[in-house]
């Protein structure tokens, strides 16, 4: 294909990045099972959703695959990319949270799912950080929360993980997890307190800080840790990030459409869920109440993401090269 072919390819320039929409989607399963739980509910809804969330990882799954054999080199270029890189575990992530979202429901397909979810997570994690340490030599304006997205795939295994019995899997990824995201933390903070401002296509991966400590916060209560001083930490250090998010509302708000913008719906979907959880441990109607309102918010930001998303590609904003 020539260069010029190449250059108008939507499928060439297919990013990775599409598979936070399947993080977002299986987010909003698991809020809504949850709000269907705390109703008394059967999981209907919240099945329907994970439904939908698997469909579509089917397709951008086959798509991407179809670019792999057809443009391996812009697939090596978007790994060679300094923020689209961290978005690779994004598919193994979308197995885990899949074989979570489908565990009551449909169990013989939703472990297999979590299994290959969480051995990719591991490659993935791997062949990330080798990258990190290896000889290339990164940029700090390079460094976006975006690079929490491998941690964050470590500490959702053992949600779904207990109850399939690997327990001692479960404990090594939350580990690994917990380790990479302090370490990341303290980076992207300097990054974003001592280094020029993030290109406003970035701003919304902001709110990628929230996620890792509300979904530690899930695990750590699978894994038998409850409302101890530490689950109390995890989960209100989630809520403080997502309070510092909503500081920067002002500059959000001018961002123009960017895939970028999924960022807000997986961090948003596992507060929600983490609200649900701890509200139901503390017996705190509370947070139950504001597990409700987190729900009614997550649902309407998907649902403006996706709707958005299917506009952005009919209007041909998106699959092109930046």
């Amino acid at each position: 294909m020539t260069a010029l072919a190449v250059a108008h390819s939507r499928l060439a320039h297919f990013p990775v990045v599409f598979f936070a929409t399947v993080m977002g989607l299986s987010g909003l399963a698991l809020a809504v099972t949850r709000a269907e739980h705390a109703l008394g509910r059967a999981p209907v809804a919240g099945t329907a959703v994970a439904a939908v969330a698997l469909l579509v990882f089917a397709a951008i799954a086959a798509t991407y695959a179809l670019k792999v054999v057809r443009h391996p080199d812009m697939v090596a270029a978007e790994w060679r990319h300094p923020v689209r890189m961290a978005f690779f575990p994004a598919a193994a992530i979308s197995l885990i949270l899949l074989g979570t979202a489908l565990q009551a429901a449909v169990p013989s397909l939703a472990q297999p799912l979590w299994a290959a979810g969480a051995t990719l997570q591991l490659i993935g994690s791997l062949s990330v950080v080798s990258v990190w340490i290896g000889h290339r030599a990164f940029e700090t304006p390079q460094l976006t929360p975006a690079w929490f997205i491998p941690a964050v795939g470590n500490v959702l295994v053992p949600i779904a993980g207990v109850g399939y019995g690997a327990l001692e899997v479960s404990w090594f990824f939350l580990s690994v997890g917990l380790v990479f995201w302090l370490i990341l933390l303290t980076l992207v903070f300097n990054r974003l307190i001592f280094h020029p401002p993030m290109p406003d296509r970035l701003l919304p991966t902001l709110a990628i800080l929230v996620a890792p400590p509300a979904v530690a916060f899930l695990s750590w209560t699978r894994l038998g840790g409850g409302l101890d001083p530490f689950g109390r930490i995890l989960y209100y250090a989630a809520v403080l990030f997502a309070l510092v998010v909503l500081t920067q509302a002002g500059r959000l708000r001018q961002v123009g459409f960017a895939m970028s913008w999924w960022a807000y719906s997986f961090p948003l979907a596992a507060l929600t869920v983490a609200t649900f959880v701890y509200g139901e441990l503390a017996g705190s109607a509370a947070h139950v109440g504001a597990g409700f309102g987190l729900a009614a918010l997550t649902t309407a930001v998907i649902g403006a993401l996706a709707a958005r998303t299917v506009v952005g590609m009919m209007r041909d904003e998106i699959c092109r090269p930046e």
